[in-house]
């Protein structure tokens, strides 16, 4: 085995690839990496396996931003159709005993019209694999997840994430469902963010009834929706009109200001969230601006990326984030994540720990 492989949204496939050449450069683990227009998916080929496996287990998958899923195995080809489970057999030996089996596709048309077949396939192929002693008979999250990523009917990449470190959905995908009252499909987007970024045994705590957030460029109230039904109070700053529905619950006070110019009265704000159609290093400063003076304690934002070279957007205003919160001594944790709702954007959260007071008294 030597090739990692990462799902990644269809026509995104050069950021993919750019962000794992760069992150396997920093992590000095030489290879190169295969990438096929719309896809869905990139191969970074290691020279030494062993380095290569030593990513995907310490690499934290948090940190890769257009990857929805990965894993470390090799391409098996040219399988016969009456006996693909075979084929695949000859190729599993020297992988660890795995606690999950994931029959997927890339998430394309031509995945979707294989995406039948592996539902069917599935259950011998797990019951082979059980056999051989790859698989456990029962699911163990504790133990690797055992892939088979077709990509064709006779052609598949076959291997294996640490379950620790990589996307619990299958596919790398969590599908949410439209609500019929939500004002915009953008309210996906933030619903998504709060289930990727805010741990279940956390949710309680920092996602709760009560809670006083801000929605800079709120209109129509898509964002402002998903805050409103966690039990949020909304300060919905926009010039444009509001959803009526929202703005009959009680919980949202809408002003018409520029989100680029409002700041809060208070320092007790939970929540920041932004999803404004500006620059992407433009609201990059506003996030950063809105952290060292301590106004929001979470912030989730879009950013907004360009049609080429949308990889090294996401970078310098990453690398901005990072070096002006150093700067400060700002205490944070940072996830950016290319989500499923998402489309020519990336969403970005922050987590502040703690703001040194004489930054911004």
């Amino acid at each position: 085995m030597s090739s990692i492989v990462i799902y990644c949204r269809s026509g995104f496939e050069n950021d993919a690839a750019a962000e794992i050449t760069y992150l396997a450069a920093e992590a000095e683990v030489a290879g190169y990496v295969k990438a096929k227009p719309d896809s869905g998916y990139v191969v970074y080929e290691c020279f030494d396996p062993e380095l290569g496996i030593r990513l995907v287990k310490k690499l934290p998958f948090s940190n890769l931003v257009f990857a929805r899923q990965w894993f470390f195995g090799r391409l098996v080809n040219k399988m016969p159709v009456d006996d693909r489970v075979g084929a695949i057999l000859e190729h599993v030996d020297d992988l660890p005993e795995c606690g999950e089996l994931r029959v997927e596709t890339p998430d394309t048309n031509t995945g979707k019209e294989l995406s039948k077949f592996c539902k069917k396939f599935s259950t011998p192929l797990a019951k082979a694999l059980e056999k051989r002693g790859v698989l456990s008979r029962e699911l163990m999250t504790n133990k690797p997840v055992l892939h088979a990523l077709f990509i064709s009917t006779d052609t598949a990449y076959v291997g294996f994430s640490f379950s620790n470190n990589n996307s619990p959905y299958p596919m790398g995908i969590l599908r949410l469902k439209m609500p019929s009252d939500g004002p915009s499909r953008s309210t996906l987007k933030l619903d998504e963010a709060f289930h990727v970024f805010v741990p279940k045994d956390e949710y309680e705590k920092r996602v709760r009834s009560g809670m006083r957030a801000v929605d800079l460029g709120a209109c129509p109230g898509g964002w402002t929706y998903q805050l409103v039904r966690r039990g949020m109070f909304v300060a919905a700053i926009d010039n444009g009109p509001m959803n009526d529905d929202l703005m009959e619950t009680g919980q949202v006070k809408h002003y018409r200001e520029d989100g680029f110019k409002y700041r809060p009265d208070r320092r007790n704000i939970d929540w920041l969230v932004c999803d404004m159609v500006e620059k992407p290093i433009r609201v990059t400063n506003l996030m950063i601006d809105w952290i060292v003076n301590a106004f929001a304690r979470e912030l989730i934002f879009n950013l907004k990326l360009p049609m080429k070279k949308r990889f090294e957007s996401v970078l310098e205003c990453l690398t901005l984030i990072h070096e002006e919160l150093d700067k400060y001594n700002v205490d944070y944790e940072l996830q950016a994540k290319h989500l499923f709702h998402d489309r020519e954007e990336i969403t970005v959260h922050i987590r502040v720990k703690h703001v040194p007071q004489n930054v911004y008294s």
